[in-house]
């Protein structure tokens, strides 16, 4: 009896080894730098505790690093990345290249249907879904109240540049390092060039005329730059040419800044006690214009997508429906609040009363990105789409270009006509090189 059992042990025992593993799978996952991705990393436990199959490798880099290497990655079909963070610029041009798989396995209850419509055009290419919005966001104005009140003035829900002017050399105290205006200054096509692209609409100004001319020798643009150098030598902190996003956000937090022109999705941090000394001093209002129809704000979402030619693709689809689902919102809302949500993707966020009552927020970053038009971003006629890029392959590199004349105006190094002079030569170059014109 004795040797039965041990012979039907060792068989059991035998048959165990013999099955097969289930075969493990890494994702490398890029993520940029900012607050909310890098809060989704932290909380992507959940995720690998629901699919122990299934592992990430995190890549964190910097914004600009970030574009160049996804760029370089997918150009050359190098297949570094599974999962790819990338924005509505990248999207329809890469989805119509065949550089991206269709989002059609997000699952059942994944609803793509409360997608806002306005971000989910911008991540689509006939009617289909390349890109899953982590989070969505236009620009507007953040802002002191307590300083506003001290310089006499009351901020409007639609303020007006010639506002924000006023408001910033009257808020400026150089002496207190407290600087009237923060805004980017960093080069890049979406750092300083994002907000610089948007101010610019809102003046009158674009990047090309219906024939894709350059049109940084115009009026329009001179206004523009010229009015932004200006202030931001007035009203702006020191070294500002080195400030994009999470420089100015950190200037902000630690109450140096008057006011802040920049994404909406930067509220919540603005307003959060553990990371803002003025959490509860802080307002909101619509992106300036200059009442030509047209104002400074963008449209924008940071967002997921499977690479083409990726040998994961179940598993990368699985983890970007877990990363951009309600129920993920549901999760950072049970860890962090309902505040710290990642904000601007989905139309129920924007009915969930929770969500409302604890993002005072919330109605001004809904307001703003349903202003963006990206069909029609500026006030005269263009035969390109999108706010605060233009989308062509090739703006990308033109911008990278532009960006750093105009972060060299803000330094000092040159002057703004200068700096528009050199951005109307290498963008007519660049754009005759293309094909664009002769």
């Amino acid at each position: 009896m004795k040797v039965l059992v041990k012979s039907l042990l060792g068989a059991v025992a035998l048959a165990g080894l013999s099955l097969p593993a289930h075969a493990e799978t890494t994702l490398t996952i890029p993520l940029v730098n900012n607050s909310d991705l890098i809060r989704m990393q932290k909380l992507s436990d959940d995720f690998t505790a629901k699919n122990p199959d299934i592992k990430i490798n995190w890549v964190t880099l910097e914004e600009n690093v970030l574009r160049q290497k996804l760029t370089t990655d997918i150009a050359t079909k190098g297949g570094q990345f599974d999962v790819l963070t990338i924005g509505t610029y990248e999207v329809p041009i890469w989805g119509k290249k065949g550089w991206l798989l269709p989002l059609d396995k997000l699952g059942a209850d994944y609803d793509v249907d409360d997608l806002l419509p306005a971000i989910r055009g911008g991540l689509s290419v006939d009617g289909k879904l390349y890109a899953s919005p982590f989070y969505g966001e236009s620009s507007m104005v953040m802002y002191r109240k307590d300083l506003m009140d001290k310089a006499g003035l009351k901020m409007p829900d639609a303020p007006t540049w010639d506002f924000i002017r006023e408001a910033a050399d009257k808020m400026t105290d150089k002496a207190g390092e407290v600087y009237g205006i923060c805004l980017r200054g960093k080069a890049g096509w979406g750092e300083n060039m994002a907000f610089l692209t948007a101010t610019a609409n809102s003046f009158g100004a674009r990047w090309f005329d219906e024939k894709w001319e350059p049109q940084f020798n115009t009026p329009e643009w001179k206004k523009a730059l010229d009015f932004y150098l200006s202030m931001m030598k007035a009203d702006g902190p020191p070294g500002a040419a080195a400030n994009g996003f999470n420089e100015n956000l950190a200037l902000f937090g630690a109450g140096k800044c008057g006011m802040w022109i920049d994404a909406t999705v930067a509220a919540s941090f603005v307003t959060d006690p553990k990371q803002s000394k003025v959490f509860d001093k802080v307002g909101f209002a619509l992106a300036p214009d200059n009442g030509l129809g047209k104002r400074g704000n963008w449209l924008w979402a940071w967002s997921l997508a499977v690479p083409a030619g990726s040998q994961k693709t179940e598993a990368a689809q699985k983890f970007i429906a877990w990363a951009t689902s309600k129920q993920y919102a549901a999760l950072v809302a049970s860890k962090e609040g309902w505040a710290n949500v990642p904000p601007g993707t989905r139309t129920s966020l924007y009915n969930n009363p929770d969500y409302l009552k604890a993002a005072p927020f919330a109605k001004m970053t809904i307001d703003s990105i349903n202003s963006a038009d990206p069909l029609h971003p500026t006030v005269k006629p263009v035969p390109y789409t999108g706010v605060q890029f233009v989308a062509i392959p090739e703006f990308q590199g033109i911008a990278n270009d532009v960006g750093q004349d105009f972060s060299g105006a803000l330094a000092g190094t040159m002057t703004g006509d200068a700096a528009l002079a050199a951005a109307q030569a290498s963008t007519e170059a660049a754009m005759k090189k293309a094909g664009y014109i002769k």
